[in-house]
């Protein structure tokens, strides 16, 4: 890279640097941002399932275990399988799984929706192996999933509380 270019790239960058300070933008993790504000407020609904307690042991991981709750979350999970690998004997060597979590945040105080949303996600898992594969495969590929759907959640309660401000 030469002189020029290296000077250009960093007058960019302390520029880019000012504008985005001058907008007003916080961190959203940062001492006092919406995450923050959030943390030891969310009553998740208790889990009923495997898949459940997966989804809400990482919310509760986020969010911290609740000390005043302010806000609660409920949840729906539904969750699809599609064996997409076959062999020439029609023998399943993959399969395709399919979930959605459709949730709700309501102030407690109040019982006024702040969001209902739905967010969905996809991952897979191999059918072949040892009988020992045979059945932790299934197992993790869900619980990777509900965290994966856990995730986006969190950001779009995060965004949510945001714009409640």
């Amino acid at each position: 890279m030469s002189l020029f270019d290296r000077r250009t790239f960093l007058i960019f960058a302390i520029a880019s640097l000012g504008a985005v300070a001058g907008c007003g933008f916080t961190p959203t993790y940062a001492p006092g941002g919406t995450a923050a504000a959030l943390r030891g407020h969310v009553d998740v609904d208790a889990p009923s399932d495997r898949e459940s307690y997966a989804l809400v042991n990482r919310l509760s991981t986020v969010f911290g275990p609740t000390t005043t709750p302010l806000y609660r979350l409920s949840y729906d999970i539904s969750t699809t399988e599609h064996a997409i690998g076959l062999t020439r004997d029609q023998e399943i060597t993959r399969y395709h799984i399919e979930g959605k979590v459709s949730f709700t945040l309501t102030e407690i105080q109040t019982e006024r929706v702040l969001t209902k949303s739905d967010v969905s996600s996809f991952t897979a898992y191999s059918a072949t192996g040892s009988t020992v594969d045979a059945i932790t495969a299934p197992r993790d590929a869900y619980e990777r999933l509900m965290v994966i759907l856990a995730d986006q959640m969190v950001s779009k309660l995060i965004t949510t509380v945001e714009m409640q401000k």
